[in-house]
């Protein structure tokens, strides 16, 4: 079994080593730069893990992991033009190296390249995997809808969130882990339980996002702290912190959110106050373990040997517990 180190390793080389032979060169340059940002790779690492489960070769599944590494980017080249960010992984955005119309355009590429690149999978299962990419795709942009909706709503609740997040970020780990399956022959069954343990670990993943921009570490978390807070993100803690509160607490939270001349260091502070006041750290810590337990349990249940799921599982583990 290759560990993630190794796997991550693989698919840093192969993005470097991919070439753009098309022109015009001012469509495929910007794609090239967002590709050899690096990052976590966390979804081609999955989708590799669940297939090494069960065949040894996972050169043979490159071609649909990079596929789903280049959907993926594709998905936060548009984000940082919606959200107007200038910075992802240390690095500027698309839209302020180039413009907005050649970030749009060049996700646009990206998106059909990823499509290109998952349709290298074998006949067999070809259909499969480009319906369950396809409607996996379109939940994506659900998620990404509700999550723009919630930005002018207060009565956002837990429920909704959870689904808006299982749509936005979940979905796209468990199909990665799925479509490994798939390609490596699991059975329907295991490959069900693979889908279900990636939408778990993904909850618990963004809930721990939202965690770590409140309570992490700056040294660690490399970045500051409080940025949600600041642009006034719907999170799961101030969705919480909204069920939880009083009408005086409420009133507190809304004169944060609304007044933009606090001080940036004053809002961080009497927000995350609100937060302990109200137990939101705690209700956070405790629904990531929630879900992170559940994703554990469905891993138990595919039909391999023990040792094969180690990897796996120490993955999960590691996103679960990471300080940034």
């Amino acid at each position: 079994m290759f560990t993630s180190k190794q796997l991550l390793e693989m698919i840093n080389n192969h993005c470097s080593n991919l070439q753009f032979e098309r022109v015009p060169k001012g469509l495929y340059s910007p794609i090239k730069y967002v590709l050899d940002l690096g990052g976590k790779r966390i979804r081609p690492i999955l989708m590799l893990m669940a297939y090494n489960l069960y065949k040894e070769d996972v050169s043979t599944a490159f071609s649909p992991a990079i596929g789903i590494e280049t959907y993926h980017n594709y998905t936060l080249l548009h984000d940082d033009l919606m959200d107007r960010a200038d910075k992802r992984r240390g690095k500027p955005t698309v839209h302020q190296v180039w413009n907005d119309n050649t970030a749009i355009l060049s996700g646009d590429a990206m998106l059909v390249l990823a499509y290109q690149l998952m349709a290298n999978s074998p006949s067999v299962h070809l259909k499969e995997i480009i319906d369950l990419f396809s409607i996996t795709a379109l939940e994506i942009c659900e998620g990404q809808q509700l999550d723009m909706e919630f930005e002018v709503r207060e009565d956002v609740k837990d429920s909704e969130y959870i689904e808006m997040i299982r749509l936005k970020t979940a979905v796209l780990l468990a199909s990665s882990l799925k479509i490994g399956a798939i390609l490596a022959g699991a059975s329907v069954k295991d490959a069900q339980h693979l889908y279900d343990f990636g939408i778990q670990i993904g909850l618990a993943f963004q809930i721990k996002d939202d965690f770590l921009d409140t309570y992490g570490n700056t040294a660690i978390f490399g970045k500051n702290i409080g940025g949600d807070i600041l642009c006034n993100k719907k999170t799961y803690l101030l969705v919480k912190a909204f069920e939880k509160a009083n009408q005086v607490q409420k009133e507190e939270l809304r004169n944060w959110m609304s007044d933009e001349k606090h001080e940036a260091k004053d809002k961080i502070e009497g927000v995350t106050q609100l937060y302990n006041q109200l137990g939101v750290k705690t209700i956070c810590e405790d629904k990531m373990k929630e879900y992170y337990t559940k994703g554990i349990e469905n891993l138990a249940s595919i039909g391999v040997e023990e040792n094969k799921k180690k990897e796996l599982k120490d993955f999960a583990e590691h996103l679960m517990y990471r300080e940034m």
